[in-house]
């Protein structure tokens, strides 16, 4: 049985990227057989959060949390809280972490959802406070360094502060040179620079569009219906914005009570970096956040 079980979670996790949902149904074989396996728990917890299976991937990775006494997904936990509209739990468990005992990559993750957050309660001011941390601006560059500089640049041009945003979204970009975050391209879009593929592309969905308004122009000439064309809802993780002129962003005063808000708490909890933090993986970023 030993044996099954460890296939499927190699199956897990070879999959999970490529097939979240193939990656699920093989976590989930895993888990019939060996329930009470921490490691399959947490396999389980992220192959649904990858298949956007938010309820699963909360019940599983709270579970595995229990188990170990681990708090290395805290940051999934509370992108899950976002996906499913429940922004102010996702600042409750930012608020709620040790976070003396969390990686830097833990740490870092955490921050930007629950600032994300706060940018889905319209408290666009207060997420970019909560971005203001040392790590923004420290000399030495993290693997976690491009998302938290580009959350601050996102949260910005979300602040309306496009041109601190823009600088924000060029220092991002100098510290992710595997272009693991689109602020490349965001820093072109915001100087008005638009690619040939892109223009192309725009092209092609301008003349489709025509194409489609003629004929159901045509349609409802000839007394036809035209269905309404159903609303589409899209969440996407607010991860930051852009910076001031200064290499050490101004710090935005808020003073605010309970999770709408942005307390002292958050501000002084938003430094969440030790220096002398072990090293561990990265929660995997919502690219929802």
């Amino acid at each position: 049985m030993a044996e099954t079980v460890a296939r499927h979670l190699v199956a897990t996790g070879q999959l999970i990227d490529e097939d979240p949902a193939e990656a699920l149904a093989h976590a989930l074989a895993a888990r019939r057989l060996a329930a009470r396996i921490s490691a399959v728990r947490e396999a389980v917890g992220l192959a649904a959060y990858h298949a956007g299976e938010w309820q699963t991937a909360i019940a599983e990775l709270r579970t595995y949390h229990r188990m170990t006494g681990a708090q290395s997904h805290l940051a999934v936990l509370a992108d899950c809280e976002r996906a499913l509209g429940r922004p102010e739990r996702a600042i409750d468990l930012f608020r709620g972490a040790d976070r003396a005992a969390l990686d830097p990559a833990t740490a870092v993750e955490l921050l930007i959802v629950a600032a994300g957050a706060r940018g889905d309660l319209g408290q666009k001011d207060a997420a970019v406070a909560m971005l203001q941390v040392p790590e923004l601006t420290g000399d030495q560059v993290q693997p976690w360094t491009a998302r938290l500089r580009y959350a601050y640049a996102d949260a910005l041009l979300a602040a309306a502060r496009r041109e601190e945003a823009r600088e924000w979204f060029a220092r991002a970009a100098e510290a992710d040179p595997d272009a693991e975050t689109d602020a490349a391209e965001r820093l072109l879009e915001l100087d008005g620079v638009v690619l040939e593929g892109d223009e192309d592309e725009v092209d092609e969905d301008a003349g489709a569009e025509s194409s489609e308004t003629a004929r159901a122009e045509g349609d409802i000439t000839a007394g036809g219906n035209v269905e309404p064309a159903g609303d589409v809802e899209a969440r996407t993780d607010t991860g930051a914005s852009a910076s001031t002129e200064d290499d050490e962003p101004g710090r935005d005063d808020e003073s605010v009570d309970g999770a709408g808000d942005v307390t002292a708490a958050d501000a002084a909890g938003a430094e969440v970096v030790g220096p002398d933090s072990d090293e561990a993986d990265a929660a995997p970023g919502t690219d929802r956040r």
